[in-house]
């Protein structure tokens, strides 16, 4: 289903970012309001909610043991997938992923594993038979622009709220341990921060009404260190190389700021 904005509205936002201005008064490199929490579903074992003014994202995992791939025999496995409630958005319709919710699983996936939030290798339990496998599940309750940065907030705070059984091995056979329940082994605390291009200027976490006239878009993935583990862009317009450099600049402030929200 296409989404047609009206005209007017086009308008009025454009006009405001012209003059500096968004429509709901935040300057051009500033968040709406954010809250997290970790623990909010009881028989995951790891979960989090996150919002972002009024988008929201609920994130469960479930760990699990299972084969690894064949290429990677000593590594553990992660599978995002995405699922977009159709109470979310008037846009949102059931039945299987499309291209929002696939690209929405893929760039968390990317930056999660590029920017190597989880050590997978100590995920490991039998080289080349058995290791944990990490399934993040995300449901969008609520979609009011700008879910990449969301997702990917959340889900780091869903993996550190995860805790999986040790583990021994009996007479060649896995025993679990739930008894004494470890945490994941975290790495590092990637995350991302998104902006839109509208009318030449740059501004970051798009509300929905923004995103809907954005000419261009850019997510970057940053390490806790202020290296890039994931971009992605999307809509028509390009961004030249002072805009990219710029974006990069302030994303490595920003997605400090936002670390600061984690447990």
């Amino acid at each position: 289903m296409v989404h047609i904005v009206p005209e007017i509205i086009k308008e009025s936002v454009t006009n405001l970012v012209k003059n500096g201005e968004r429509t709901d008064g935040r300057a051009f490199d500033e968040y709406r309001e954010i809250s997290l929490e970790t623990g909010v579903i009881e028989k995951a074992e790891g979960s989090a909610r996150v919002k972002i003014g009024k988008t929201q994202i609920v994130i469960g995992t479930k760990p699990q043991i299972g084969t690894p791939f064949g290429d990677t025999p000593n590594v553990g496995v992660l599978m995002t997938n995405t699922e977009l409630l159709p109470m979310a958005a008037p846009n949102f319709e059931s039945g299987p992923p499309d291209e929002n919710s696939v690209e929405l699983s893929r760039v968390t996936d990317r930056c999660i594993r590029e920017g190597k939030v989880v050590d997978l290798e100590k995920l490991c339990i039998v080289e080349g038979e058995k290791v944990w496998m990490v399934f993040l599940d995300l449901h969008v309750i609520d979609y009011d622009g700008n879910l990449m940065d969301a997702a990917v907030l959340g889900s780091v705070a869903a993996l550190m709220n995860t805790k999986i059984p040790t583990t021994k091995i009996e007479n060649d056979e896995i025993v679990l341990d739930y008894e004494n329940m470890i945490p994941l082994p975290i790495n590092e605390k990637a995350l991302m921060c998104t902006f839109a291009k509208i009318d030449g200027e740059l501004i970051i976490d798009p509300s929905l009404e923004e995103e809907e006239i954005m000419g261009g878009r850019l997510s970057i993935g940053m390490t806790e260190e202020g290296n890039i583990c994931a971009m992605q862009k999307g809509g028509a317009q390009p961004l030249n190389k002072e805009e990219i450099l710029k974006v990069v600049s302030i994303a490595k402030i920003k997605t400090a700021e936002l670390r600061t929200l984690l447990p």
